[in-house]
């Protein structure tokens, strides 16, 4: 499999599955074993008929059954039922349906419905998929950003959460998930890659920062402490944001293009017309740091271009006339605010860094005067305080680093990545036979 197959909802096809009439209930019964068909929902005047119908002595598999009969369509002594397989999986779903007389017939897709979406990563990517599927279904054209993303999400964690020992104690959680040793977390297992991710981030950013349950002097300092140096940590924080962004502005022209073609994509705000801001903004930061007129001149030229651009595709989505100018006015106006509140909002990172170092070296700082006074009653305070503000220190910015990165990924990131929603790919089962228990 190619990479770029790899970052691509599997291929749906879109299917006719044709039987003889005598046979229909055998097709669906062999659908429903085989999870590998998505078959269109039932029409609203379908359900009221079959509801209208329904017997007191039909169970939930009977009334399914009535509800799938009466949606397929009849042509003289065949049958047919319409749906949506993976095109890898209509070769075992044709032989399926040859043993009882059927055929499952590959058919165009009807224009303006959007195929139902099957993401294919496995291992840790299938994790990841997690935090793409809380936002939306990825739409059948996009790519599927759920790697990256994930890798995002766990390096935003480990700069906002960075204590060796914290993360110590996240990679032991992750591997007591991996291990299913507990059947109360069998639900939550998958996750264990995040779990994972997050705990090896926070150790890399406990090292650079020289923190282990606190500024405890046991491991060095390698790049900065965040209480001694927070501009440094607030401009880093700033230009890893900016990094990111960047990379939510690429993948936002591939799914544009992918779904429009290069007349939506140049005049989307997700698309080039809003990368074109973005790539000002950034030539004007690097024009004012580095004195050059030649950047700011370039930067004013993008941001030029970029402001027609994306008034020229709101005004198409407005419907133009004064009110659809007026309308395009204000949006590109909050495109333009909103841009520049996103670059900042990363600043979170470096704030919440410096909030985790501080509850660390308040509850070191408390624990080092308890054991230097000497007594026994205050080197017990001191265990005393360092284990339970360790854990309150560990579970409250577990917490906030976990819902900030999350906050970013959504507002800042995926909102420049998806423009729409998808429809996940549901293969259709019959619901399990309905139990008789006997007194």
């Amino acid at each position: 499999m190619s990479w770029r197959d790899a970052v691509r909802p599997v291929r749906m096809q879109r299917v006719g599955l044709v039987v003889p009439t005598e046979h229909l209930r055998d097709l669906l019964t062999r659908l429903s074993s085989s999870g590998v068909v998505d078959l269109d929902p039932v029409q609203p005047d379908v359900e009221l008929a079959v509801v209208a119908d329904r017997q007191p002595d039909w169970s939930a598999r009977e009334l399914e059954f009535r509800r799938r009969t009466a949606q397929a369509t009849g042509h003289g002594p065949v049958t047919a039922l319409l749906g949506w397989t993976p095109a890898g999986a209509l070769p075992d779903l044709t032989d399926a349906l040859a043993a009882i007389g059927g055929a499952a017939v590959p058919l165009p897709p009807p224009p303006g419905i959007q195929p139902p979406t099957l993401l294919r990563q496995k291992g840790r990517g299938q994790s990841f998929e997690l935090l793409v599927q809380t936002y939306t279904t990825v739409p059948y054209a996009d790519v599927d950003p759920s790697l990256v993303a994930g890798l995002a999400y766990v390096a935003m964690f480990g700069m906002m959460f960075g204590d060796v020992g914290h993360g110590l104690l996240l990679l032991a959680g992750a591997a007591l998930l991996y291990s299913g040793r507990f059947a109360r977390l069998a639900k939550i297992r998958r996750a264990w890659p995040f779990l994972a991710g997050a705990g090896a981030t926070a150790v890399v950013f406990g090292l650079l920062y020289g923190e282990m349950f606190g500024p405890t002097g046991l491991v060095p300092v390698l790049w900065l402490s965040p209480v001694d140096d927070v501009i440094t940590l607030l401009l880093t924080a700033i230009g890893v944001g900016t990094v990111l962004l960047g990379g939510a502005y690429a993948l936002g022209i591939v799914n544009r293009f992918r779904e429009g073609g290069w007349g939506y994509v140049l005049y989307a705000r997700t698309g080039i017309a809003g990368s074109l801001l973005f790539l000002a903004l950034g030539g004007v930061a690097a024009g004012v740091y580095f004195g050059s007129d030649g950047l700011l001149i370039a930067a004013v030229l993008l941001a030029i271009a970029g402001l027609v651009l994306t008034f020229v595709g709101l005004l198409a989505v407005s419907g133009g006339g004064a009110a659809g100018v007026l309308q395009a006015a204000v949006e590109l106006f909050d495109v333009v605010v909103r841009l520049g509140s996103n670059v900042v909002s990363f600043a979170r990172l470096a704030a919440f860094g410096l909030t985790h170092a501080a509850l660390g070296a308040i509850v070191w700082l408390g624990a080092v005067a308890l054991w230097n006074g000497g007594s026994l009653l205050g080197r017990l305070g001191a265990v005393f305080l360092m284990v339970v503000g360790t854990a309150v220190a560990f579970s409250l910015e577990a917490l906030v680093a976990g819902i900030q990165a999350l906050r970013l990924e959504y507002y800042e990131l995926f909102s420049r990545v998806f423009e729409s929603d998808g429809r996940p790919f549901r293969p259709w089962r019959l619901p399990a036979e309905d139990l008789e228990v006997t007194p």
